[in-house]
């Protein structure tokens, strides 16, 4: 299991528990070594040849480091992949001020805002390669446009006014449902994530004081 950094992220839960469950170790990119097209780790004082790589790697987090590396996730090297580097997309929310519909919020890159907009309440401020809610202001002020650095790689978007539909024991929650693909020769639906929230946002970190909040199974009726 390949990460950046594993012990620093918050899914560290979940590679131990694929570790102990499956046994599948989990290694971080900057102790990869490489020799011709083979990849090995240190275990225990020795090298272990990889042939497999489930990569948790995400490229937004690893870009701006510019770290040097031995292994280089675009290098030719002789390994099977799951969860290829090139299936990480940097498109969602650079895509959303060029897209016109009903469904989509409107969206505007923070340097083409409209000069007459005024109602900041009504909008939320994002930075275009960011993950895990990271950097986006959710109380916005004109004057936070006016602060950042690169307004061009930020997106302003119309707040989503989720309803609180789903009855809990502790009253009712949003959802939020995300489809979960697997890709071997085609994308087939597998699964769908539903995200419970009570909070301003859907990111763990804003449900923290909550009951029945988090992450949920969806399951749909046939027929």
């Amino acid at each position: 299991l390949l990460e950046l950094h594993p012990e620093q992220q918050k899914t560290r839960i979940d590679f131990s528990a694929t570790e102990a469950m499956l046994g599948i170790q989990t290694v971080c990119l900057t102790k990869i070594q490489k020799e011709g097209r083979n990849l090995y780790y240190k275990t225990d004082g020795r090298l272990q040849r990889i042939t497999r790589i489930y990569n948790r790697v995400i490229l937004d987090e690893l870009l701006p480091l510019g770290l040097n590396t031995d292994f280089d996730l675009r290098d030719d090297v002789d390994v099977e992949w799951a969860a290829h580097p090139d299936w990480f997309m940097r498109i969602s929310k650079h895509s959303l001020p060029f897209l016109e519909h009903p469904s989509v919020p409107k969206t505007y890159f923070a340097n083409q805002v409209p000069p007459d907009l005024n109602d900041w309440e009504n909008w939320v401020l994002k930075p275009l390669f960011s993950f895990a809610g990271a950097g986006v202001k959710i109380q916005v002020r004109q004057e936070d446009l006016n602060e950042i650095p690169n307004p061009s790689q930020w997106i302003l978007q119309r707040k989503v006014d989720y309803a609180r539909c789903v009855p809990t024991p502790a009253g009712p929650v949003k959802a939020e449902v995300r489809m979960m693909v697997l890709w071997d020769q085609e994308p087939v639906l597998a699964n769908t994530l539903v995200r419970l929230s009570k909070g301003e946002t859907s990111n763990v970190a804003a449900n923290t004081k909550d009951q029945f909040v988090g992450a949920t199974t969806g399951y749909h009726a046939v027929g």
